[in-house]
């Protein structure tokens, strides 16, 4: 078989695979996550505010690959909730940033134990050397892939079904 037909195949059986990991994970997501009363974008908005700090709203998009409204209806939603607030940029005074709250942090930390919770017990009847190679092949390919999106962001920028 040529190297191409090869490369092509193995493509394909990596979009089969990852495409059925993601499905998983997505509904395993969504049903820890909502438990805690917010959705998946809004736990990985949350997530993303409580692990850089202050972001302003553009910024906060482009983390998530969501286009800016989509991401202002995210911060509304948990900024309702208490989640987040809107302070003034110390840096230009005309500028707002999101930032999570006391509240908002421990949620997320609550949300995070309860999903690694989850990830140990699946790896648990792994052996280290298949934990340790599989953690450095995910790490690769998300480094592939985020290398990809640079080129191709604009495909990415469109509004989630799970916008609040």
């Amino acid at each position: 078989m040529a190297t191409a037909d090869v490369l092509t195949r193995d493509a394909e059986d990596l979009y089969e695979a990852l495409n059925a990991l993601i499905r998983v994970y997505q509904f395993r997501d969504r049903g820890h996550i909502c438990c805690y009363d917010v959705s998946v974008t809004q736990c990985y908005a949350l997530e993303t505010l409580v692990k850089q700090g202050p972001l302003r709203l553009q910024s906060l998009a482009e983390e998530m690959y969501l286009d800016k409204s989509t991401a202002s209806r995210v911060v509304n939603a948990l900024e309702r909730k208490g989640y987040v607030v809107r302070i003034e940029d110390a840096e230009d005074r005309r500028a707002i940033r999101i930032q999570s709250t006391d509240s908002g942090q421990e949620l997320y930390r609550a949300i995070r134990s309860d999903l690694v919770a989850e990830e140990r017990a699946m790896i648990e009847g792994l052996s280290p050397e298949v934990r340790q190679a599989s953690l450095m092949l995910l790490r690769q390919l998300t480094r592939a892939a985020e290398a990809r999106c640079g080129t191709q962001t604009n495909n990415l920028l469109a509004t989630t079904t799970d916008p609040a």
